[in-house]
């Protein structure tokens, strides 16, 4: 039971108060952090599993638990969630998706932002959620082995492996497609917002053909124009067509890539800030994606 004149004589003093209010944002954000990792935030879906075709997986030797998962670290401590279909078959390997958080945002935040758990796992994949450490080569790195953890515990198709993001998310996707010195990893990707362009680009060597999806607005103040350059890379390094086609979605694809890769361009017009929304064409692109290919030029 409260005990009101005890807090009446602690309402009493200025001193007393102003602590509170000083107190009361940090207190506010501490149970908002808390709420980060809720239910309200996992919308699953159930899939048809006759429209997943590939490997499957040994029956219970892979233990991550069907729906959504909580809290799942890397080595180095860097947290992430999982979500699978609400019916989730353990004997069937399943495409992942891989979502990493722009700065200042952490793997709850981003789920909210993004709202792809909901027609990811209906489509079939297992999506997962990564926090953001502060982007170095080393922690570029450190996210990049995120998907083969998963892969240990859930019945991932390794061929299909597949990396989108915001921001520096994005920036964090679009450098694991060069920077990882494999052929079948990642599959492909969908970097929106990053933040590199032809000259960071440039400075490296072109990686084994890779399918991409280039995601930037017109209205991208922090990177502005990044997104053609970014793409101007790609496609070269690709070996496309010059000349881009329109696709039905509004985005544009340079044809005849090495491998039958795919290389898009998707522009918006929202701000830096602001994840594009483009949810049905990311999850189109991975579906139909062309894989990698051998070393590129």
């Amino acid at each position: 039971m409260i005990d009101f004149k005890q807090y009446e004589e602690y309402t009493r003093y200025p001193k007393n108060l102003y602590t509170l209010v000083i107190l009361l944002p940090f207190v506010l954000a501490f149970f908002m952090l808390l709420a980060d990792d809720s239910d309200e935030a996992a919308q699953l879906g159930n899939t048809v599993y006759a429209n997943i075709s590939g490997s499957g997986c040994v029956p219970g030797k892979r233990p991550g638990s069907a729906g959504a998962t909580y809290g799942e670290s890397t080595p180095e401590s860097i947290h992430y969630n999982v979500r699978t279909p609400l019916n989730y078959n353990p004997g069937i390997a399943h495409p992942l998706l891989m979502v990493y958080a722009p700065a200042g945002a952490n793997r709850a935040k981003t789920e909210s932002m993004t709202q792809l758990t909901l027609q990811a796992t209906t489509a079939g994949f297992i999506i997962a959620y990564a926090d953001h450490p502060e982007l170095s080569t080393t922690s570029i790195i450190q996210l990049g082995t995120i998907p083969r953890l998963i892969a240990k515990k859930w019945c991932i198709d390794e061929q299909r492996m597949y990396l989108t993001g915001h921001s520096d998310g994005g920036t964090a996707s679009m450098a694991l497609g060069y920077m990882s010195g494999s052929e079948d990893f990642p599959t492909a990707i969908a970097p929106s917002a990053a933040g590199l362009n032809y000259q960071k680009l440039s400075q490296h060597d072109c990686p084994a053909p890779l399918s991409v999806m280039v995601m930037h607005s017109s209205n991208d103040r922090l990177f502005p124009g990044f997104g053609k350059e970014s793409l101007g890379w790609w496609a070269a390094c690709n070996d496309c067509d010059p000349i881009p086609e329109k696709l039905d979605n509004g985005c544009i694809e340079y044809p005849n890539c090495s491998n039958a890769v795919k290389t898009w361009y998707c522009e918006g017009d929202k701000t830096h800030s602001q994840w594009p929304g483009l949810n049905s064409a990311i999850l189109e692109f991975f579906k139909s994606e062309g894989g990698r290919g051998e070393a590129g030029p």
